[in-house]
């Protein structure tokens, strides 16, 4: 390029690129304001010291390519400047015939942030890609994936993106097939989908729940060319439901098959659970409570107020909780159920009263069995009564049987001594007669205080002990008693009377909650023994003094001053017992428990 330098001065003054040309000794000649704003300097300067700031030729310097007549074109950053520049070098000839370089520098620092923010962005982007925990796809509209992230890969079970790409998405993704097309008319007709629910298969058949996010691609003419998203696997949050509702289910029904009466209501009082225990002890359906009644009806009037006050007092267990309180509740219609609740309240993680659950235990069978028990107690009582007067009848008839016929033999012997005309023959007869009456009498006594033997039957030890257990249970419990049972197996049978056996057995356990006031343990055992049947019961009650060892199974005597002893009890069994075979031996220390042994014959049986 042949060029006059002061022609073109106004020309590179006006552009907004930045011009230097330098002569062949690195000189600068010319630089024009853009280029003095980014790099300062002067004419007569070198090159090298005004843009690089250094006092030798640069080592990489071109301009002796472009004196030689190259034109070179590069990018190029400026340290000094601080700068990107698009740099053209050219050879400059002037009039003269001598060559310049003429360079121009064109700021593209902007233009260069803006790839790096681009290329970072890129990164980004693909990072996210690549790493992100769920599923990420881009597919076609005719079924083909186009990528896709190793987390997907993973969740379908693909080893290579290769071969993922390479499925039918209707065919080989959706358990449904018929599903894509209904997730293709459902995003293309909104444009996008979230959290659509879907069920695909992994590449080894098996079924995975995912929720699907995506959204429509579209072509420059606005055509839809496909779809891309995220896919979320809903195994795990399937799972935890299903266990939960597995639980919930399993919590119902313990609840609904328990046979106590089971109830929660609001703190307004609304019930709110209601199970068939309920239902039976209450005669409520859980249809008729359950949002419709105020749990204040199934009690008497005031009673409500006065539970939620105890559960919240500390003095019943706790405060929050009710323990074991008796209570009268309300059928439907009025009628009165005996029961026993527990409640407590319920809260929620700020710890607020949010509702209250109390379970009803319907006594009705236990009070009567109580009842029933007392009844038996009262008979037993009684029989020991009639039984000792029975037997003081009979020693008082013994007795007055001998005078009695003494009396007879010496009016018989009289009566020969005098004659049948004699005024006091008469006599003789009439006390005679009124002798014979009263030997009569005392005869009818005898019988009385010896009633007929109560049929005997094979009977199992090991079962009247259990039934007169489960009668005393409740009331040795509530007298802190506790009840340790040791039955031998195949202990064989006895020949007895079950009542009889019971009576025995009721008056020791009876004796044994007597002597542990304070509570104490019962011991009960049976074994076998040679051609015996063998039963300990033993207390850790307060004992029997060795001077009344020897007189306890003696008639009225007792070393009890309540009605209730009057000396018969062990009187009686003891006859029972004997009078079947068997004996009782008795050890005891006091302070430290007493042990009844009941020695009875096996009943042998008789092909």
């Amino acid at each position: 390029m042949n060029i006059k330098l002061q022609d073109m001065t106004f020309v590179f003054q006006s552009m907004a690129d930045g011009i230097l040309i330098i002569n062949q000794d690195y000189t600068i000649e010319f630089m024009n304001d853009a280029f003095i704003r980014d790099f300062g300097g002067c004419v007569g300067e070198k090159c090298h010291e005004v843009i690089h700031s250094s006092n030798i030729v640069c080592s990489h310097c071109k301009v002796p390519d472009v004196l030689k007549g190259e034109t070179i074109h590069e990018e190029v950053y400026n340290s000094k400047a601080k700068k990107y520049f698009d740099e053209i070098k050219l050879p400059l000839k002037s009039a003269d015939a001598t060559t310049s370089c003429l360079s121009i520098y064109r700021d593209i620092t902007d233009r260069k942030n803006r790839e790096e923010e681009l290329k970072s962005s890129v990164k980004d982007y693909k990072r996210l890609f690549e790493n992100v925990g769920c599923g990420v796809f881009i597919s076609s509209k005719d079924g083909k994936f186009l990528d896709a992230n190793h987390a997907l890969l993973n969740m379908l079970g693909y080893r290579t993106k290769e071969e993922f790409l390479e499925i039918d998405i209707a065919q080989d993704l959706y358990l449904r097939p018929e599903d894509r097309s209904k997730f293709q008319k459902l995003v293309e007709k909104e444009g996008r989908v979230i959290d659509h629910e879907v069920d695909f298969k992994r590449k080894d058949g098996t079924s995975i729940s995912v929720l699907l996010t995506s959204q429509v691609r579209y072509d420059k003419d606005g055509n839809v060319i496909g779809y891309e998203g995220i896919n979320v696997d809903q195994s795990l949050r399937k799972q935890m439901e299903k266990e939960i509702r597995e639980g919930n289910d399993f919590l119902n029904n313990i609840i609904q098959s328990s046979p106590n009466a089971i109830m929660a209501s609001d703190m307004k009082g609304n019930i709110m659970l209601w199970n068939k225990g309920a239902e039976e002890v209450l005669g409520y359906k859980s249809g008729d409570t359950i949002g419709k009644l105020h749990i204040s009806k199934i009690y008497p009037e005031g009673m409500a107020k006065k539970i939620m006050q105890m559960i919240r007092s500390p003095e019943y267990g706790g405060v929050g909780i009710l323990q074991s309180y008796p209570l009268v509740t309300l059928r439907e219609g009025g009628e009165i159920v005996e029961g026993n609740l527990s409640a407590a309240l319920v809260y929620d993680e700020k710890g607020k009263e949010i509702a209250s659950v109390g379970i009803v235990v319907d006594l009705k069978e236990r009070l009567d069995m109580e009842r029933r028990l007392r009844e038996t107690q009262e008979q037993l009582l009684q029989s020991e009564k009639l039984a000792a007067m029975g037997r003081l009848t009979s020693q008082i008839a013994h007795e007055l049987n001998n005078p009695l016929y003494g009396i007879m033999n010496t009016l018989e012997l009289l009566k020969t001594e005098v004659p049948p005309s004699n005024k006091r023959r008469k006599i003789l007869d009439m006390a005679l007669s009124e002798t014979v009456r009263l030997s009569e009498m005392l005869h009818k006594m005898l019988s009385f205080s010896k009633p007929d033997q109560e049929v005997r039957k094979a009977s199992d030890i090991n079962i009247v002990l259990d039934e007169i257990l489960i009668l005393h249970e409740k009331q040795l419990r509530e007298n802190d008693i506790q009840i340790f049972s040791d039955l031998s197996e195949d202990l064989g049978l006895v020949l007895a009377s079950k009542n009889q056996l019971r009576q025995v057995f009721l008056n020791m356990i009876s004796n044994a909650k007597d002597a542990m006031q304070m509570g104490g343990a019962l011991k009960v055992k049976t074994y076998k023994e040679k051609e015996n049947i063998v039963i300990q019961i033993s207390d850790t009650g307060i004992g029997i003094q060795e001077k009344n060892l020897e007189k306890i199974f003696d008639t009225f005597f007792t070393t009890k001053d309540s009605i209730k002893g009057v000396g018969l009890g062990l009187s009686v069994c003891y006859g029972f017992i004997k009078d079947h075979g068997g004996d009782i031996e008795v050890k005891s220390k006091p302070g430290s428990g007493t042990t009844f042994t009941v020695i009875l014959p096996k009943y042998k049986q008789t092909v």
